[in-house]
Formats: structure tokens, sequence, C-alpha cells
């Protein structure tokens, strides 16, 4: 028996609309009502909400609320990446709204609570983009040890620096050096995995993980945040923003790190302080840093770092990757389906 399904699609120019849809479309015995709409992220930035406002709290967004509960209206299922949902928003959708897929590690743009007391189900896309994220950490690591930022940069200036070859300039395999992992979740693990067969020796801090026999069998460490910081050559972190890890980067723990180390950070910008960070990196205690997350984002045309000669920079783009995008349609397509199914969802978020 076919059954009728109204849904609104909220994509964007990552997210593309058209790949939910047609993720959607797959699943068996649903004929589907479909309305899309594609906001301007990431040509336009997104926004957090203001304090004082329904929107205090929620994090990357895009899109007005009234709009955007208007065009939703209606819908049993809402599939989307950025737009908010707020409790007054829920007041216009919900019912009939009784599912939201976000395609995204967390759902930092819904008002959960608000959600729950529509009696709305949220299911996100956790993992979604490890393995993008973990590709570029390894590239991190190369072009700060290596010198690929330095060679490119004084070539895009017209300036050959044959220096770059010196024993006391140039940066050792990665066969020589100790990486130390903060962070061993979906990105962690992976980046593990890419780093093993380049030899180097690896450690791990992750109050909340315990490592396997592969792990453990292949040298992998789990050592105290302390032990890494001293062992390491490069520190890359993988950690979730939390009230505990935020800011834990800062100038205590960049004087803990070895002398001449790295620092790489692919994952939030809320935990490090960049301010000690810059200081770390002046003193010359710290070698260089890649950074492609940032304490605010777009970053101030004049922050410091944009322009310190041993740090690689990017603007958040790690986990962009076309991959990204099908795994996570894929994933709420199949969490949407357990739902139609009267089946268990695999990623229900609760906060």
């Amino acid at each position: 028996m076919t059954r009728t399904i109204e849904a609104a699609i909220i994509g964007d120019n990552f997210m593309r609309a058209s790949v939910f849809e047609e993720n959607l479309r797959k699943i068996p015995g649903v004929e589907w009502k479909i309305r899309s709409l594609e906001l301007p992220w990431p040509d336009e930035p997104s926004y957090h909400g203001e304090k004082g406002t329904e929107l205090e709290g929620l994090k990357e967004l895009q899109g007005d609320p009234a709009e955007l509960a208007n065009f939703v209206k209606g819908a049993e299922v809402l599939v989307c990446h950025l737009p908010p949902v707020t409790r007054s928003m829920l007041k216009v959708m919900a019912p009939p709204l009784k599912l939201i897929g976000v395609s995204r590690g967390g759902p930092v743009n819904i008002d959960m609570q608000a959600a729950k007391d529509a009696g709305v189900t949220v299911v996100n896309a956790p993992g979604r983009n490890s393995t993008a994220v973990a590709e570029f950490t390894i590239g991190a690591i190369l072009a700060e040890t290596r010198l690929i930022t330095k060679g490119h940069v004084s070539l895009s200036k017209g300036e050959w620096r044959g220096d770059l070859y010196r024993a006391d300039l140039t940066g050792p395999e990665l066969s020589e050096l100790t990486v130390g992992l903060i962070g061993y979740g979906h990105i962690g693990t992976k980046v593990t995995k890419l780093l093993k067969p380049f030899g180097c020796r690896i450690l791990v801090n992750d109050p909340y993980v315990t490592l396997d026999e592969t792990d453990r069998a292949a040298g992998v460490e789990q050592v105290e945040l302390d032990e890494l910081l001293r062992r390491s050559d490069v520190v890359s972190l993988h950690a979730r923003v939390t009230p505990e890890t935020t800011g834990f980067m800062n100038r205590s723990t960049f004087a803990k790190m070895k002398k001449g180390s790295w620092f790489i950070n692919t994952a939030r910008g809320p935990m490090v302080n960049y301010d000690d960070l810059y200081e770390a990196l002046q003193s010359g205690h710290l070698r260089g840093a890649m950074l492609e997350t940032h304490a605010v984002e777009p970053c101030p045309p004049d922050l410091p770092l944009l322009r310190h000669p041993n740090v690689t920079l990017t603007p958040h783009i790690a986990g962009a990757s076309t991959t990204t995008v099908k795994i996570a349609a894929q994933m709420i397509a199949a969490e949407v389906q357990r739902w139609i199914e009267g089946k268990p969802m695999l990623n229900v978020a609760t906060k």
C-alpha cells in the first residue's frame, strides 16, 4: 500500500536539496509531495542566535524564521541543513510536522526542547563528514611539517626559497614523528587509520573512549593529556566543544607542548585561545600551526594569525566534499525510512 507524505526540504549550495530529494524518492511505498528551497550558504555566511531572542543558543543558522516556517507549514517531514527551528516556528509547523532530519553532526540550529514539547522527533547525521575531515587533517599535517605552505607563499610572491632545503629549516618525515590526537571519535579514529601507513607513533587522549584491540596491536597508546602534549611532535585537535573543552587549548596547554612542535586544529575554534597560540608561535616555542577553524568566523581581517609566517589557514572547509553531501543525504533518508516503517531510528538527537 502506497503512503502519501508531504515533505519540505531546505538545502543550500553545499547540501543540495536535489540530493536530499533523490534519496527520499528511493524509499519504497511512498508517494512524495516535496517542495524544496535552497539557502545561499556558503556564499553568504551563517549567523548565531542573538541573546535575548528566541534564537539565543542556536548556532550556524541561515534564513528568516517566519519565512521558513511558512514554507514548511503543512509538511509532515522536514529535511534540512542550516535553517533555525524555534518554538514559534514549531507553532506554525507542528502539527502536522512530525520528523526533522538535519544533516549535521549535532542539531545546533534546532531548539531541541521546543521540538520535544511539540512532539517532533529530530534525527541527525553524526560522522557524515568524518572521512573528509580525516583526509584534510593529513593534508594539514603535511602542509606544515613539510613546508608546503611556506613554499607556496614564497613562489606566489615571486621568491624562490632554496633555503627551505636547509637541514635547520626543513621538516622531518612522518615516520620520525609522534602525533597526538586529542579526541577519538568518528574523526580521530579515521585519522589514525590514515596515519598508520606513514609509520609515525600515535598517542590518543579521550576520557570517554577505550582503544580497541586493533589500535593496541598497532602500537597506538592512550595517555593522559599532559603526557600527550609533552611527547607529541604534532598535536591534532578532534574533540567536541563542551563547557569543559571551551578554551582549554591556552597559554598553559601550549607551554606543555614539546618545543618546536606543531598544532593542528580541524575541529572547532572555541576550544582554542588564539591569542595564546599566537604568543606561542611568536616566541618560537611552537614551530607552526594549521588552523581550519577559528574563534570568530569569518575571521576579522586584522587578525594577527592571518599574517603569521608559520601558520597555514583555511576557511572551515575540511568537511567540504561531495562525498559528505551524498553520505549525509543517505543517512537522513535511511532514518526517514525507519520512521515510516515504524522501526527504531539510529540517530535520534536529544540535545
